[in-house]
């Protein structure tokens, strides 16, 4: 008894560990949304927080932004309320969290200390399925792709797509998604939305919910240069630079540069922010890589409102967003409106940018059960 019992133990650990992926090659093909592995995982908003959710920490292929497969790791959270029919199933990205692999979503969720998590339960609440992706990068090999925005967007997809195709989780191919994040998970859900036609057109998408959109990278370079958010210009320089190596932005930059990029790389947003606070691009460079036509063209391709989403959106922003410009908002709602989508638009007027997520998080779901009930919408273009 005690040797089987051995043995038993044994193959558990093994399956287990095999569980988690290899960097390999072979773990780089296959089809995006394709499972690479699953393994039981926790979801707490707060540490040591009851939830009645079941979740698995997934790994599964995807998309960069320069076309090439990959691997990204992401989490599934599916109520425990004894439903056994379908369920609506929602993709979600977080707002900025940091370059280090300690940062990415799933490692906060067992220990609930993962930002937004209690605005994911509240979802979850609703009887609703989670899938939440990393990002490519984040928790994975390889440096994050902050700000990639093609990256971001196959990821999301490829997250509902990973999320329907594994068992445990009791979805299936008619289940009906929704496209929901704020800030950086707003430029995800935003390209999401508008890849979502031509990347995975066999996702039942009935919305996309985004708010506090980057919605054009140049655009936020003097708001944030010298400013307390600089440290998010240099970590999107950083996510650029991973995305396409090409671009090569440590010849661009001096001591200081690169020891603030090292440090952002292994570090999370909180800490980022403050260390890099107030910092101009004159003081870490030795010449201006935005100034240069392979730069800028990298930062227009993660440009939003070229492609208008062929379902209806939520879209949202803070008035006196100090981060994003309202501009950013009303430029894209007259983008997608001009493609023909159907834009329920909201200013939020009393807040900034990180309320902006806490205060209107409630009206972006109901809005998300409306088009799940079939409610119309008709847009206020």
């Amino acid at each position: 008894m005690r040797v089987r019992t051995r043995v038993l133990a044994c193959v558990a650990a093994l399956a287990l560990s095999s569980a988690v992926p290899a960097a390999g090659a072979s773990d780089r093909t296959g089809r995006p949304g394709d499972l690479v592995s699953a393994e039981r995982s926790a979801f707490h908003p707060l540490p040591g927080q009851p939830t009645a959710t079941r979740a698995w920490k997934i790994h599964y292929r995807s998309t960069s932004a320069t076309g090439a497969p990959n691997v990204v790791s992401g989490t599934v959270i599916v109520p425990q309320d004894g439903r056994t029919g379908p369920r609506p199933l929602i993709t979600y990205a977080v707002g900025t969290v940091g370059l280090g692999d300690s940062c990415a979503p799933s490692a906060g969720f067992p220990r609930g200390t993962t930002m937004e998590a209690n605005l994911i339960q509240q979802l979850t609440r609703r009887g609703w399925a989670v899938v939440v992706t990393d990002y490519e990068g984040l928790g994975t090999p390889g440096e994050h792709t902050y700000t990639a925005g093609s990256s971001a967007g196959h990821a999301m997809l490829d997250a509902a797509r990973a999320a329907i195709r594994l068992p445990e989780a009791g979805l299936g191919a008619d289940t009906p998604v929704g496209i929901m994040g704020y800030s950086q998970g707003g430029q995800a859900a935003g390209w999401a939305a508008e890849l979502h036609s031509s990347y995975a057109p066999e996702l039942r998408v009935k919305g996309t919910a985004a708010g506090g959109v980057p919605a054009r990278l140049a655009g936020l370079v003097p708001v944030h240069d010298g400013s307390y958010g600089s440290g998010l210009l240099f970590m999107a320089a950083a996510g650029q630079d991973a995305a396409y190596p090409e671009l090569e932005l440590d010849s661009y930059l001096n001591a200081a540069g690169k020891a603030l990029i090292g440090f952002f790389r292994n570090n999370c947003v909180a800490v980022d922010t403050t260390v890099g606070s107030f910092k101009r691009i004159s003081d870490l460079t030795v010449r201006n890589p935005l100034e240069t036509p392979q730069w800028r063209a990298r930062l227009a391709e993660s440009d939003l409102g070229r492609a208008a989403p062929g379902h209806p959106v939520y879209l949202y922003h803070a008035l006196a967003d100090e981060l994003i410009p309202y501009s950013q908002g009303t430029r894209l709602r007259a983008d997608w409106c001009a493609g023909g989508t159907a834009v329920d638009w909201r200013t939020i007027v009393v807040g900034e940018h990180v309320s902006g997520v806490i205060t209107e998080s409630p009206r972006a779901a109901d809005w998300l059960a409306d088009r799940f009930a079939g409610k119309p919408v008709s847009g206020d273009c």
